[in-house]
């Protein structure tokens, strides 16, 4: 098979997508060659130099953000089969590459809105299927919890030109927020843009802004200050069933093939959410201290340290704000770390687990299967889905 995949190979998202075809040649033994092919190529020779040069390289398939005015059926007419990845709007003549987006929108609400959180916000795109999918979930799971009225809308992003933002605008938006809010971007480009201007205008995150991305681009989650929190998307098991349906399509013609859906898998909690909402500022100085030093090994004597009342007072106080006991608070916040070290480094378990200041392997494999339900390994091969070499 011969690919044509266009997009902006200096983001995680396409790689990921990449590397669930190279899963699927390897396993189907079928050999596939790649052009990868950067978007601004279309956007500076237009669409049907693109479909000159698919027919010169002799592709048999191109995966592409298409532009809604773009005759993607002439493809299929040329004899090359053309999916979409979704950019502005879905296409009918032909299958797409996309996402729940509904589902997403609705998880980081539920996250917000479990944490305590009474006010959100969405920042995003207008008039962009992915974006306006994101901020539907969102919104809708915060009316069906009674919480719609405190919901604020967000500032506009020009999708011509997706690095540019008017600072002062949104800096404006942000201060003019009540606080704390959570506030969902529609993907970590824009979580990015975000925390930059809390930065520029000294607005504490997740003190006062809470903000999660989408997409778990790991470097630009981990390059920000604080770090992003985001919701990973299945986007290796999307890249394999494209590539299984596109050969598919290949060789039956007749088969006209169908809409691949990537589910998010759950968000990688960072810093820049990791904060439960309470009015008791005893209990939310012991909940920073806590979240702010997730790979120390602490007991609940070193939060008493810091937050000084007595070990009683603490504990009715923050299971009253939390549900949970300090102890169990600590745990959570450990494993939810040890858990975004497995998605996020290539280390082995007793590696993170020595990271971690956890001497006894199996013990810490215990308790992270007592929260996540299964054990390290086999948390780290249902969510990210390692590729083998």
């Amino acid at each position: 098979m011969r690919l044509i995949f266009m997009g902006d190979f200096s983001e995680q998202f396409p790689n990921r997508i990449l590397r669930g075809i190279r899963k699927y040649s390897r396993e189907a033994d079928e050999p596939w060659v790649v052009c990868t092919m950067p978007s601004s190529y279309r956007e500076t020779h237009g669409f049907e130099d693109f479909l000159a040069w698919a027919q010169k390289w002799r592709a048999n398939i191109v995966l592409a953000p298409f532009n809604p005015d773009d005759p993607v059926e002439k493809f299929r007419e040329n004899g090359i089969v053309a999916i979409s990845m979704d950019h502005i709007r879905p296409f009918p003549q032909i299958p797409s590459l996309t996402s729940d987006y509904h589902m997403t929108g609705e998880m980081v609400a539920t996250h917000f809105v479990a944490r305590g959180y009474r006010n959100f916000a969405f920042f995003g795109y207008h008039g962009v299927v992915w974006s306006d999918g994101r901020r539907e979930g969102f919104v809708d799971y915060l009316a069906s919890q009674g919480l719609k009225d405190y919901y604020v809308e967000g500032v506009r992003i020009r999708t011509d030109v997706l690095w540019s933002y008017d600072e002062a605008k949104l800096g404006y938006w942000l201060l003019s927020l009540p606080k704390p809010v959570g506030i969902m971007a529609c993907d970590d480009t824009q979580a990015n843009i975000l925390l930059e201007c809390c930065n520029t205008f000294e607005i504490a995150v997740p003190g006062e802004i809470a903000v999660i991305g989408v997409d778990n681009d790991d470097v630009r989650c981990t390059m920000t200050l604080p770090q992003l929190s985001s919701v990973d998307v299945d986007m290796e098991g999307g890249g394999y069933a494209v590539a299984s349906m596109a050969s598919r399509m290949v060789e039956d013609p007749s088969y006209k093939g169908e809409d691949i859906v990537m589910r998010p898998l759950g968000i990688v909690t960072r810093q820049s959410s990791g904060i439960v909402v309470t009015g008791d500022r005893s209990v939310q100085e012991a909940i920073r201290f806590i979240t702010e030093n997730p790979r120390r090994k602490m007991q609940v004597s070193d939060v008493l340290s810091h937050v000084p009342m007595s070990r009683r007072s603490l504990e009715q106080r923050f299971l009253k704000a939390t549900g949970l006991s300090v102890y169990e608070f600590i745990t959570k916040v450990r494993i939810d770390t040890f858990a975004e070290l497995l998605l996020t480094t290539t280390d082995t378990v007793s590696q993170i687990a020595a990271l971690m200041d956890e001497p006894d392997t199996k013990s810490i494999s215990r308790r992270f299967a007592a929260i996540k339900g299964c054990t390290p390994r086999e948390y780290r091969r249902k969510y990210l889905r390692k590729m083998s070499e």
